[in-house]
């Protein structure tokens, strides 16, 4: 499934991370997804726990981001987020147990 990713421009998380410079700190990507992650799948679908996550390209204010992801058969869902410039992060999230 793939679906717009949108964090404002002038979210907080970008003040401090780093003057001068301001780029989307991991964790908030990270969360944002979960969020936009839950919103798809089943209710009961919560609790998750992140299994593996990788940062390749920082986020700047204004960045427009593509999430996309798919569930396997083991529950586990895989997801990548995508800019114009490639793949921004991807990892796997699995339900805690």
């Amino acid at each position: 499934m793939k679906q717009a990713l949108a964090i404002a421009k002038d979210h907080p998380a970008y003040e401090g991370h780093f003057p001068g410079h301001p780029m989307l700190p991991g964790v908030v990507l990270l969360a944002e997804a979960l969020a936009a992650i839950e919103q798809s799948l089943p209710p009961a679908a919560k609790g998750w726990m992140v299994e593996s996550a990788k940062f390749l390209i920082p986020v700047e204010p204004g960045t427009p981001l593509t999430l996309s992801h798919e569930a396997g058969a083991s529950g586990a869902v895989r997801f990548e987020i995508h800019s114009p410039a490639g793949v921004v992060a991807s990892g796997v999230i699995a339900a805690q147990a």
